[in-house]
């Protein structure tokens, strides 16, 4: 078995990511893991951005990092205090599942951890799984922790 020594836990702050940042957290304790913290804000793609003009569109995603960099550090505070282990924290733009895999080769991970919301049916279609896309495309592991009830 390899050896885990880089430990990406990718979170959009849900309920659900409570359980996984524990388990993220205990792997890195038992492992003597760093622990790479990252959060992706989710791109508007060009159909949505059309007629919106440059500098509001700017603006808007000033406000949105900056509001996602305080929710990342409460985040880490809540979660990780204490933790021994280097962490790092991260925050990104585009599409979740490109930018954890790209997050996780650029840190040079050995492992992503991510929590599941337990989408089903329709809303699974329509919307799609952040963490199905993780699975399907990394080349490395990845534990997905679901949701509690």
């Amino acid at each position: 078995m390899s050896r885990i020594t880089h430990i990406l836990y990718a979170t959009d702050f849900s309920e659900g990511a409570a359980g996984a940042a524990s388990l993220a957290r205990e792997l890195a304790e038992a492992h003597g893991a760093r622990l790479h913290l990252l959060h992706v804000i989710t791109e508007l793609d060009n159909r949505h951005r059309r007629g919106i003009p440059a500098s509001v569109m700017d603006a808007f995603t000033r406000e949105v990092k900056t509001q996602a960099m305080s929710d990342l550090h409460a985040f880490k505070e809540r979660h990780f205090q204490g933790l021994a282990n280097e962490l790092t924290t991260e925050l990104r733009l585009g599409h979740g599942a490109d930018e954890i895999l790209a997050g996780a080769d650029a840190y040079g991970a050995d492992l992503i951890v991510l929590g599941t919301q337990g989408r089903r049916g329709m809303e699974k279609w329509l919307l799609g799984s952040t963490a199905e896309r993780v699975l399907r495309q990394s080349r490395i592991p990845v534990l997905t922790v679901p949701e509690r009830d």
